[in-house]
């Protein structure tokens, strides 16, 4: 597992972009969980935000692929609408402790 940030950097109904690894990830922190993602529209292989750090919806209870337009649930990386219905984000392993956030990157 690698440090991603500290707990109280993400906080309730936020979206973060990171880079680590070489790899650009999301985190979205919704109902005391951290979701974690790889930032990638399964659509088209694009950046989900439209600028740093802004990856949901203005209800902010989705994310959104600023490209396409296309909305995933959050506790799963669901696309429920847009040209990707039915595919997944990239969910990463997160875990949380009181040192911080946690990611296993992909291979």
């Amino acid at each position: 597992m690698q440090f991603l940030c500290a707990p109280e950097s993400l906080a309730e109904g936020q979206s973060r972009g990171f880079l680590l690894g070489g790899i650009k990830l999301l985190a979205v922190r919704k109902d005391g969980h951290v979701y974690a993602y790889v930032n990638r529209c399964p659509h088209k292989g694009v950046p989900l935000e439209w600028q740093a750090d802004e990856f949901l919806d203005s209800s902010r209870s989705l994310i959104q692929c600023a490209r396409h337009g296309a909305l995933f649930l959050i506790d799963s990386g669901e696309c429920v609408t847009g040209p990707c219905e039915g595919e997944s984000l990239s969910a990463l392993d997160c875990r949380e402790d009181a040192s911080g956030i946690w990611l296993a990157l992909p291979d």
